[in-house]
C-alpha cells in the first residue's frame, strides 16, 4: 500500500528506540536489505531506514538508558491536537504533546487506558512508510492488552476505528480495525499470558519471504529467536530480538496464507 493510501486511524509509521544506534543500523540494514540515512542533529539524531530508496521506518537513540529497546507504532490522524483531546476525554494520558517536526508533520504520543503507548502522526511532507505486507516492510500491527473491551472502545472513539471481532472466547479474544475492505491492525486480549511486569504494548510484524530463513539471518547477525516459527491461519509467524534486545515479529507465507502482499 503506497503511503498516500494509508487511511486515517491506521498505522502509518514504525520506529525503533535503541541504546546502540550503530549496532541497530547494521543489524536491520543487513537483515532486511534496508539502507540508512545519516542522522540529523536538528531531529535529535533521528534517522530513517529506506527500502527501495523510500522511507520504511525510523530509529534514534533512546532518551532514558534504563528503558528497554522497543519498536513503536504511530497512527495517522488528520489533526493531532484534536486527537490528543479525544484521547484524554476517553481515559488516555498524554506522553508527548503535539509538536511540529519541521515541515514533515506533527507528532504526539499517548498512553491508552490499558497502559500501551501509541504514537500519533499528522502528516505533511512525510506521509509515512512507503509499503506494507511485502518483504522488508511492516506486515501487521497488534496491540497486546489486559483490558480488551476498554482498549477497543478507546481506539474506536479516538481514532475512528470500525472494528470486527474475529474471536471472542477466553482462549482467543481478538478485534481488528477494518477500513476500505482491508484489515489494518488488531487488538489481542493478552490478559491470560502477558508476564507480570510486562506492560500492554504495540507489536510490529515485518513481512518476509521466508520466515525460517529470516530467523537464521537474525541469529547470524547477533540477534535471537524469542518464539520459533510456527504455522497459523495468518501465515508463518515468529518472534525475534535484535542484538540490543528489541523484539519484533515476522510474518511469512505458508499454505494457509500463500503470500505476504
Amino acid at each position: 500500500m503506497p503511503e498516500e493510501m494509508i487511511p486515517v486511524g491506521a498505522p502509518c509509521w514504525v520506529d525503533l528506540m535503541t541504546g546502540d544506534v550503530a549496532r541497530s543500523r547494521e543489524f536491520y540494514t543487513r537483515l532486511f536489505g534496508w539502507t540508512a540515512e545519516d542522522a540529523e542533529e536538528k531531529f535529535g539524531g533521528y534517522f530513517n531506514f529506506r527500502r527501495e530508496n523510500k522511507r520504511i521506518a525510523g530509529c534514534m537513540g533512546k532518551m532514558q538508558p534504563e528503558m528497554p529497546d522497543v519498536w513503536g507504532v504511530h497512527l495517522r490522524v488528520e489533526e493531532a491536537k484534536e486527537t490528543i483531546d479525544k484521547a484524554v476525554a476517553n481515559g488516555g494520558q498524554v506522553v508527548v504533546e503535539p509538536m511540529d517536526v519541521d515541515t514533515l508533520g506533527t507528532m504526539a504520543a499517548v498512553v491508552d487506558p490499558g497502559g500501551a503507548i501509541i504514537g500519533i502522526w499528522q502528516p505533511r511532507d512525510h506521509p509515512g512508510f512507503s509499503a506494507v505486507r511485502v518483504h522488508g516492510a511492516p506486515g501487521w500491527f497488534e496491540l497486546h492488552t489486559r483490558d480488551h473491551a476498554k482498549s477497543v472502545d478507546f481506539y474506536r472513539n479516538v481514532f475512528g476505528w470500525t472494528t470486527q471481532s474475529i474471536g471472542d472466547t477466553d482462549e482467543f479474544r481478538y478485534t481488528v480495525f477494518e477500513k476500505d475492505g482491508q484489515q489494518h491492525a488488531g487488538i489481542m486480549d493478552s490478559s491470560s499470558f502477558l508476564p507480570e511486569g510486562v506492560p500492554a504494548h504495540w507489536k510490529v510484524y515485518f513481512a518476509v519471504d521466508d520466515t525460517d530463513v529470516c530467523l537464521e539471518q537474525v541469529q547470524s547477525l547477533g540477534g535471537s529467536v524469542v518464539q520459533p516459527a510456527q504455522d497459523t491461519p495468518y501465515g508463518r509467524l515468529a518472534v525475534a530480538a535484535d542484538p540490543n534486545g528489541a523484539q519484533f515479529s515476522l510474518v511469512g507465507p505458508n499454505d494457509a496464507m500463500p503470500a505476504t502482499g
